[in-house]
């Protein structure tokens, strides 16, 4: 890829550009960085069109008009958001080799992650800004009556993923677990995880950590539980974020009511005490 290159891709404007560390604003997710060992890569389909620029360069997109499904895909995770729903479908794992992985092969962990949007919120759904540069993506659609946000990072744990909703009301967040994994309540903990319960492997070719996750809600609150589904109610500036590993399980106290400007203050990255990995978790119900 040469260092420089401008196009026109219908009314959208790409620009590839080498940027020095930190000249690209994107925000990460709000809890905990993504964390890998060998690092991450994502690559985004819009229309047909691949982005993935070199390492250290990025691509920024704006107003595209998205049809179909805009697929990410990286090195340790990838998923899809259908721009009719503006939901999230297939989130999946890779299990590519890394220290910090849970599943050795490719596994779904969400079957979707969609929030419940009238079909006026949903009108002239347009890419308002896409921010890619290595292992972060950020997008920000805008439609008649709001705004919503989907940040991601290619990490294989940590807080990797969020959305956000800016519309004049709460909007319900649905989550649905892929087949095989499951909610239940940590035992050393007392907190909702998912997990598809199988232990950690500590050496050999097969090594992986536990697969454990949990919903990371801000300024959202739970509606309803079940063992493969939950639904939250997030306000206006809120979250509804995915943290997987470690930092799933930390002895956390939560998450604050913040709205805006809240990576800062509610990164935790490691810190707090990370109790055993759960002993036969069971399903919730």
């Amino acid at each position: 890829m040469a260092p420089t290159l401008l196009r026109k891709i219908g009314t959208a404007t790409l620009v590839v550009s080498a940027v020095i560390a930190g000249s690209l604003s994107v925000a990460g997710p709000a809890s905990a960085s993504g964390k890998t060992s060998v690092g991450g890569d994502y690559a985004v389909t819009v229309n047909g069109t691949t982005y993935n620029p070199a390492a250290g360069k990025s691509v920024k997109l704006d107003g595209i008009k998205p049809s179909g499904r805009i697929a990410v895909r990286g090195i340790n995770n990838g998923f899809d958001i259908d721009a009719a729903t503006l939901g999230v479908y297939d989130y999946t794992l890779t299990g590519n080799p890394d220290s910090q992985r849970m599943v050795t092969e490719p596994t779904a962990i969400f079957a979707s992650k969609v929030p419940t949007l009238s079909d006026a919120q949903r009108a002239g759904a347009t890419i308002k800004s896409l921010e890619l540069k290595d292992d972060s993506v950020v997008v920000l659609f805008t439609t008649s009556l709001g705004k919503f946000k989907i940040q991601a990072k290619d990490g294989a744990q940590g807080g990797i993923f969020q959305m956000e909703s800016e519309f004049a009301g709460p909007v319900e967040f649905t989550h649905t677990l892929a087949p095989g994994l499951f909610y239940f309540t940590n035992q050393y903990t007392g907190k909702i995880n998912f997990s598809n319960g199988v232990d950690a492997v500590a050496s050999g070719p097969g090594a992986h950590q536990m697969l454990l996750g949990k919903d990371s809600p801000q300024v959202a609150t739970k509606t309803s539980q079940t063992a493969t589904t939950t639904t939250w109610s997030v306000q206006p500036g809120g979250r509804l974020g995915g943290v997987l590993g470690e930092d799933a399980i930390e002895l956390s106290a939560g998450a604050t009511n913040c709205t805006s400007q809240c990576q800062a203050q509610n990164q935790i990255r490691g810190s707090l005490p990370v109790p055993p990995d759960p002993a036969n978790p069971t399903p919730l119900g």
